[in-house]
């Protein structure tokens, strides 16, 4: 959750001004979960091609969302984005 949005499974739970459905994709290549939006933010974790990513928001050069084989929530490169549903 951010201050601005938080996943749609969290609304019984948390208020949000917007909320948004996850988007599973799969990840094309390696990168990096970062803990904000710019590429100088504190790494949360290394996602591997294959991976799958919850997609919460996509805005500009970046997706934030959930890797949820870590149950982690940060921002990723959009680039780094597979196939999509």
């Amino acid at each position: 959750m951010r201050g601005d949005l938080a996943d749609l499974r969290l609304a019984d739970r948390v208020f949000a001004p917007h909320y948004a459905a996850p988007m599973t994709v799969t990840l094309d290549s390696d990168v990096t979960l970062r803990e904000a939006a710019s590429a100088a933010s504190a790494t949360v974790a290394q996602l591997r091609a294959g991976d799958a990513f919850e997609v919460l928001e996509l805005a500009g050069q970046n997706a934030w969302g959930v890797a949820p084989a870590q149950g982690l929530v940060g921002y990723i490169l959009a680039a780094a984005i597979g196939a999509r549903p």
